[in-house]
């Protein structure tokens, strides 16, 4: 029971409102909605296996932000419809996913580095963190494209508008992301998004043995 309910209040909170959505979701025999569930309760987990498969330790706060994220795209976007009925829902979800893979492209490149702060200047890293995150929401923007294309769907929304939105708004979570990586390497700020870098560092020491702090 210990491994369902997970280590923090989110992990258990969305678990249960997934497997108590899936009740619901068999009684009114809506067979979509159960198949997105049981996909989200899975992805759930996700966090847990990249720790286990790579023995390192997530900050809580990211572990938490990706199984929100998770749940609010596939069972609120899509199963609760929140894309149609509110306008901002995907400029939130473009916005966050942007600034944790800005995070993600950071940390990957100062790992390559083994966490010497020197061994490229602070903007450069941050640079590639920020092309990171661009490239992955660009790779996301063809495969919209695509699935319209080949199957018929309506991801793209509006086209070229939805898809031209969608990259400035990566965009600009992407320079969050980054930046924050800029800030943690000058040593100016500790908190928010470069604390969960600091976080990283500090719960994978082996990971960066040229990290001197």
């Amino acid at each position: 029971m210990r491994w369902f309910l997970g280590d923090t209040i989110v992990e258990t909170g969305v678990r249960i409102l997934l497997v108590g959505g899936m009740g619901f979701a068999i009684y009114e025999y809506s067979w979509i909605s159960l198949a997105i569930l049981i996909i989200t309760l899975g992805l759930t987990f996700l966090p847990d296996i990249i720790e286990r498969s790579y023995q390192i330790k997530l900050p809580l706060a990211f572990t938490s932000g990706i199984i929100i994220f998770t749940y609010a795209t596939l069972v609120l976007g899509e199963v609760s419809d929140f894309y149609n009925r509110y306008w901002w829902w995907d400029i939130v979800l473009h916005g966050g996913s942007a600034i944790g893979f800005g995070l993600i492209g950071f940390i990957f490149i100062f790992l390559l580095f083994k966490g010497d702060r020197y061994a490229a200047p602070p903007i450069a890293m941050a640079f590639f963190a920020f092309c990171f995150a661009m490239t992955i929401g660009a790779v996301w923007e063809i495969f919209e494209f695509a699935m319209d294309q080949i199957f018929g769907l309506n991801m793209q929304k509006s086209g070229l508008v939805d898809t031209m939105g969608d990259l400035m708004i990566d965009a600009v979570g992407a320079l969050l992301g980054s930046a924050a990586g800029f800030f943690y390497l000058k040593q100016k700020w500790f908190g928010g998004l470069a604390g969960m870098i600091d976080e990283f560092v500090k719960n994978n020491r082996r990971l960066f043995s040229k990290n001197k702090d």
